[in-house]
């Protein structure tokens, strides 16, 4: 009954669009950052949140400003945020040639304040969870300590343990972290109000790195035996010398350990958003083609896109899961000692 409900009120609600309304470009507002955070539309006006604009230019020094003062193609001082080209929704600074530069850009996105936020959500959680056992011992803990417990001894037992090895707990607060924050920005990316909706891990420098911190782990704290393995790999010696041909295919395989879990990622969440907000946007494709036709499609539309927030909310556990795991098992190869490398 609720959901034919809100069916009927967005078929009444869903005005009547003069021409093609544009999909593709608010499918790329929602994936991208941008310099202000939307919040809805109320009576043909945009309600959004001004962020803080933080500039270094060679020409006008410290810049800051609230970025209201750039919206719908506005000019301030000489920054605006691009249209189109190679800087299209950045800010540049335009000369008085006309000429466009970047320049030195530190502003509050949409995607750094989303990740402020869900990481303040995130020390939240831990903190609630540890300052209920500083209370005591629990024998046997109910609730959400119970779930957090429960999430915390799965992953730690069942993953990082047997993918690392023996001294797994050296590693077990940077796998938990990763595992924590990648399924909490995910979960808060999915949500559709503000302060949800923003798409972190399907920013690709957001996924790149976090993809860095599992590359300088492996390379920080790999054994002697691992790192013989790379430039003097175990194989016949016309592979090793005078073309160093298995050393190069090893140091070739550092690089794209590191790339495929930015990738995975950033593609898998990317993807997900995209698919839920084109489902969602055949309400509006087929707002002018009449009662019938524009009403079985929105109750079409909104039931497949239940089924897949549903989906992608089995999908922000997989993808945190899936880097923890690769992560662990890099970390655990890096960690190989030499009775093991010659067994």
């Amino acid at each position: 009954m609720t959901l034919f409900v809100s069916a009927v009120v967005l078929l009444f609600t869903t005005p009547l669009f003069a021409e093609k309304p544009d999909i593709k470009g608010m499918i790329n507002e929602h994936i991208r950052d941008s310099y202000s955070w939307h919040i809805t539309r109320f009576n043909e006006r945009e309600v959004s949140l001004p962020l803080p604009v933080i500039l270094i230019s060679k020409e006008s020094g410290f810049n800051v400003f609230l970025s209201s003062r750039l919206e719908e193609g506005k000019r301030y001082r000489s920054f605006l945020i691009a249209e189109s080209g190679q800087f299209e929704g950045k800010i540049v600074e335009v000369s008085q040639s006309g000429s466009e530069r970047r320049p030195t850009d530190l502003s509050i996105t949409k995607n750094a304040l989303a990740i402020m936020i869900n990481s303040l959500v995130l020390i939240l959680i831990i903190t609630a969870t540890a300052r209920r056992y500083k209370k005591g011992p629990l024998i046997v803990p109910s609730g959400f300590t119970g779930l957090m417990e429960m999430f915390i001894m799965d992953i730690n037992d069942s993953m990082i343990k047997p993918c690392v090895g023996k001294d797994y707990h050296k590693f077990s607060p940077y796998l938990l972290t990763a595992f924590f924050f990648i399924f909490v920005n995910n979960l808060m990316g999915l949500l559709p109000a503000f302060p949800g909706g923003a798409n972190t891990t399907g920013n690709i420098a957001i996924t790149m790195v976090l993809a860095l911190f599992t590359f300088f782990t492996i390379n920080i704290f790999g054994t002697r035996e691992y790192f013989r393995e790379i430039f003097w790999p175990d194989v016949p010696k016309w592979m090793k010398v005078p073309i160093p041909l298995m050393p190069i295919i090893e140091m070739f395989g550092l690089f794209t350990k590191p790339f495929s879990l930015m990738i995975r990622l950033f593609a898998n969440i990317t993807a997900g958003h995209s698919v839920v907000l084109g489902l969602l946007s055949v309400i509006f494709i087929t707002a002018t083609s009449g009662a019938l036709t524009s009403g079985g499609m929105t109750i079409v539309s909104i039931l497949l896109t239940i089924f897949m927030t549903i989906i992608e909310i089995l999908v922000a556990y997989i993808q945190a899961y899936v880097f923890t795991m690769l992560s662990a098992v890099f970390i655990g190869l890096s960690r190989v000692r030499e009775a093991h490398a010659h067994n």
